[in-house]
This record gives structure tokens, C-alpha cells and sequence, in this order.
């Protein structure tokens, strides 16, 4: 990155469960509001913004950030599946430390439907088709709703190869439930043991309980992304930046390993985090706090190898050890994560930049994790995408 790139500002709504929440303009007006607000500056400030959402028609970015300002600069939508907001965040990065634009605003919202995750347009091919494929091979199930079958396949995978336990999935949603119990806007605050966690109804027999998965969820989240010159020019007291970043896709061992474990993305995570390691000069024992893709508990532990924080087939031994919360190696998803925090697609990225710059901040309340300085994102989407995105105290 040719410029130093700082967050000015973040802002995020509550997160709803589906019908108990504002139209999804309303919400992106809200994060967007806040996000200004926080970084001190106008919408007339901002010269490109990038919209997230899968879950919409074209031009629902327009739409959301009309509601705020109309200035005639730039509205790109993004469509990435679950990684859209990190998408749109890391395009907003990239706009700045190009030099291109010196304010950008990255918004991503999700006004969900209930129930699991499905496609709308059967008249042409699937863009998972050929991950369909390999799932029909390595694993079955057809019957399976689509991310169920997924992320039960590299679970069960991850069993198979290193003796994981369902209990060690258990653990990590009772770990999010706690972290989930300091944060105000998480959908689920609740608190759940590992017992009731193995006790919720099964999704699929000894692989998944109900309770491993995370809800369909609405909400908003957005993020000012500033030039260093930029912040000094209006006296915008920044002090959280963008260090590296990395977003990658599949390579063809996504389909010729015959892995689910592959088919979720786990070589994109690797990859990517590689990438903004070298980039930066850290590692993966440097990273304080991180903000993980957890949508099933059992991709949250397969990210914890992916990101380097254990080695591979020793993510049941991270959880025993706790390396995974407030005391152990790397504290993972202060904010409950998707699994309690929920999981608005187009949202979730920038919800956990929303996150992260408040712990670099030192401001995150309750969640605080003590002396934060590196502070990593992981946010991917089956099809694929993975973004990696790491941030540190400005200098």
C-alpha cells in the first residue's frame, strides 16, 4: 500500500433476528451516520463509497446511502456472499492507499429472510456448482440446506483426520455466548454451557447441534477510511490503521483435494493470512485480537490453523488450552461473533472492523482486550472469497 490508510470512524446498529428489525436503508443510514459522526466529518466529504449486500437488488446501495446525502460521487455494489462487507471495505482501502480518492466509505447491510440460506434464480447454472459437486462425492446429504452440508462435511473431516471432538465445537460456542454476553449490540447475549450446546437438537447426527450454526440476521455496519495527509489536513484525531490487507480466491486444490475442508475455503484463509503476515512483518503469535468468520463453530476452528494460531490438527488442543479468549494466546471474536453477535451477510465484515478499531482504540468497554496493538479480521464467503485484513495503532 503506496499511502498509510486509517479508520476515521465506525458505526454499527443492533443486530435483529429477521422481521424485528428497520428497512435495510434505514439501518445503513444509521451505521453510516454514526461511522461519520465518530470520524468527525460530512458526507460531503466522502468521494467513492462502496455498498455490501447479497441479499437485494441492484442499486440498493444507492437506495441505503441517498438516505444520507446525495453528493453525485461514486456508489459501487458489491456482491461477494458473506465476504461482501470485508469486499466492499477492502475496495474503500484500496481507493486511499492508491491515492485515488483521499475519504472513502465502505457500508454493508442485510435485510435477511428467516431460515437457512438458499438461491433465488434457478434458471441458469449455480455458481457453487462445481463445490456441490465435490461435496457430492466426499460427503452426501443432498437433502442438506446448502451451509449446513458444507460446514458439516469439513467438520466431520477435521474428526475424521485429527480425533476432534464435538465437544471442542461445543466449547467454542460457549466461548462466543460469554464474549457475546459484554456486547450490547449482539443478537444473542444469553450465555450457554458446552452442555446445552450438545443437548440443542441435532443438524446433523454427531457432527453439528443446532446451536453450532449461526442465525440469519439484520443489520448495518460502516467504516471511514481516510489518508494520513487527509486526517492531518481536517484534524481528525485517527489512530487506528489499515497494515496489510489480502483478499483472495480459489485455487483449483478447492476442487481437486476432494476435501471438504478445502471446499470451505481453509487454503484461501491460509493463503491470505500469509500474504498480510509478510506484508506487515508480524505473525500469526504477534495477533492480540482477532475477529474470525465463525458462521459454524466448526469453521471457526478451522480458521484458527488456517490463521497460523496453532498448527494444523491441533485446533482441539488450542480450545483445551483456552488459547482461543481473555488470558490465553489470541483472543477470538470479543464480540460473541457470528455465532451470538449474528450474521448479516453483507454487514458481518464491516461489523468486525467496527469491532477491532475499538479495541486498537482502547474503547471497547467491557470487551476490552488489555494492550491491544495487532488486531486481525478473517471474513469469508463459500465461492469464493477470503479477506484478511490486519490493523494497528497509527504512528
Amino acid at each position: 500500500m503506496s499511502e498509510p490508510v486509517l479508520v476515521a470512524g465506525v458505526g454499527m446498529t443492533p443486530f435483529k433476528k429477521p422481521g424485528d428489525n428497520l428497512p435495510y436503508p434505514e439501518m445503513a443510514a444509521q451505521a453510516i451516520r454514526q461511522a461519520l459522526q465518530d470520524a468527525g466529518l460530512a458526507y460531503s466529504d466522502v468521494q467513492d463509497v462502496y455498498a455490501g449486500y447479497v441479499y437485494g437488488d441492484s442499486a440498493s446501495g444507492q437506495r441505503a446511502v441517498y438516505e444520507v446525502g446525495m453528493t453525485g460521487v461514486p456508489v459501487i455494489n458489491v456482491n461477494n456472499n458473506c465476504a461482501s462487507g470485508s469486499t466492499a471495505l477492502y475496495l474503500a482501502r484500496k481507493a486511499v492507499a492508491n491515492g485515488s480518492v483521499d475519504c472513502a466509505l465502505a457500508v454493508g447491510f442485510e435485510q435477511m429472510p428467516s431460515g437457512a440460506l438458499k438461491n433465488y434464480w434457478d434458471d441458469r447454472p449455480d455458481p457453487l456448482d462445481r463445490f456441490n459437486g465435490v461435496m457430492d462425492e466426499v460427503f452426501g446429504h443432498p437433502e442438506l440446506p446448502m451451509a449446513i452440508r458444507y460446514f458439516a462435511a469439513a467438520g466431520r473431516e477435521h474428526m475424521d483426520r485429527y480425533g476432534t471432538s464435538l465437544e471442542t465445537f461445543a466449547k467454542i460456542r460457549a466461548k462466543a455466548s460469554r464474549h457475546a454476553a459484554r456486547n450490547p449490540l449482539a443478537l444473542f447475549r444469553k450465555e450457554v454451557t458446552e452442555e446445552e450446546v450438545m443437548a440443542s437438537s441435532s443438524l446433523v447426527p454427531g457432527t453439528m447441534t443446532r446451536l453450532m450454526a449461526c442465525p440469519p440476521t439484520c443489520g448495518a455496519a460502516a467504516a471511514v477510511f481516510v489518508s494520513k495527509k487527509f486526517a492531518q489536513k481536517m484534524g481528525l484525531g485517527t489512530n487506528v490503521q489499515v497494515l496489510a490487507q489480502s483478499l483472495v480466491s480459489d485455487r483449483p486444490g478447492t476442487f481437486d483435494e476432494k476435501s471438504g475442508i478445502s471446499v470451505v475455503g481453509f487454503d484461501m484463509t491460509r493463503e491470505a493470512a500469509h500474504q498480510v503476515y509478510k506484508a506487515a512483518g508480524v505473525g500469526p503469535q504477534d495477533i492480540d485480537v482477532c475477529e474470525l468468520h465463525d458462521c459454524f463453530a466448526q469453521n471457526e476452528l478451522l480458521s484458527y490453523e488456517g490463521l497460523g494460531f496453532c498448527p494444523v490438527g491441533e485446533a482441539q488442543a488450542f480450545v483445551e488450552a483456552n488459547g482461543n479468549t481473555y488470558g490465553g494466546a489470541v483472543v477470538v471474536n470479543p464480540s460473541g461473533g457470528l455465532l451470538s453477535k449474528g450474521h448479516p451477510l453483507g454487514a458481518t465484515g464491516l461489523a468486525q472492523c467496527y469491532e477491532l478499531t475499538h479495541q486498537i482504540r482502547g474503547s471497547a468497554e467491557e470487551r476490552q482486550v488489555e494492550g491491544a496493538r495487532f488486531a486481525l479480521q478473517h471474513n469469508a464467503g463459500l465461492g469464493g472469497v477470503t479477506v484478511v485484513t490486519l490493523y494497528g495503532r497509527a504512528g
